[in-house]
């Protein structure tokens, strides 16, 4: 199997309880960064195990895949036994010998369309451009750094294909008059969305997917963009934002990035 389908069949054991493939497909020191559980390979059968016996069974549906080196980004939507649909993105890093070493991710309920009528999923799923995957990398850097982190807010234009932006947060519309008008409100209600540190950012040919840490109203959040770019431009968006729990509640030591 390649990367992707070996992460892609480690998911499916949460639906299909499949407790030795997963033992199989992961490194006996796995590290887990989903805060809400425990660290290890026994940790994960385990949670294969209890939601096999679950009275309700759980769904996976992955709707996006990539690899990059030796890491593979997917987006998908969960079911865990009944508990409603949640996006999520997950990364998944391979070791020397196959195996699944280190998982990441980040989740958020499924919503209603945004303004524009758009859902957290839809969209175009064909990867293109494969020869261009380091300069869409490069493209989604710099934005990052200029625009998300504000430090030249000045060149947003420069990012974009005039007004075409297609969006897929839950509330906000298209283009870049959709994004202006959501953080006018954000900032009419006195609340800031900031992006202080990027730890990954993920690409093959026209997707490219940032792991962002920073804070929305003053919580500390994890931000997952996954951005396509076209002909040099950001032409499309998806994200998952989460809160950071309180270390508090940590199931595990590793941190959320």
């Amino acid at each position: 199997m390649t990367n992707t389908q070996k992460a892609l069949a480690l998911i499916n054991t949460f639906t299909n309880g499949d407790t030795k493939q997963a033992q199989n497909l992961l490194a006996a020191n796995y590290i887990q960064h989903n805060l809400a559980y425990g660290t290890g390979r026994d940790a994960f059968v385990g949670s294969v195990d209890y939601l096999a016996s679950a009275p309700v069974k759980t769904t996976v549906k992955n709707v996006r895949a990539f690899a990059d080196g030796d890491k593979v980004f997917l987006q998908n939507v969960y079911n865990f036994a009944g508990n409603g649909e949640q996006v999520a993105f997950d990364i998944f890093r391979f070791d020397e010998e196959g195996l699944i070493a280190e998982h990441w991710d980040n989740l958020a309920a499924v919503s209603a369309p945004n303004p524009s009528g758009r859902t957290q999923i839809d969209g175009t799923t064909q990867k293109i451009d494969l020869d261009k995957t380091e300069a869409n990398r490069e493209i989604v850097k710099n934005f990052l750094f200029d625009v998300m982190q504000g430090n030249h807010a000045e060149r947003t234009p420069d990012y974009f294909n005039g007004d075409t932006y297609i969006q897929h947060n839950t509330g906000i519309a298209d283009g870049l008059s959709g994004l202006g008008a959501a953080l006018a409100e954000l900032a009419k209600q006195g609340v800031q969305m900031i992006y202080t540190k990027v730890h990954q950012v993920l690409a093959q040919g026209n997707f490219v997917l940032a792991v962002s840490e920073g804070t929305f109203g003053g919580a500390p959040t994890a931000y997952y963009d996954l951005w396509r770019v076209e002909n040099g431009k950001i032409a499309e968006h998806w994200d998952v934002m989460e809160t950071i729990a309180d270390k508090s509640t940590w199931q595990n030591q590793n941190g959320k990035f």
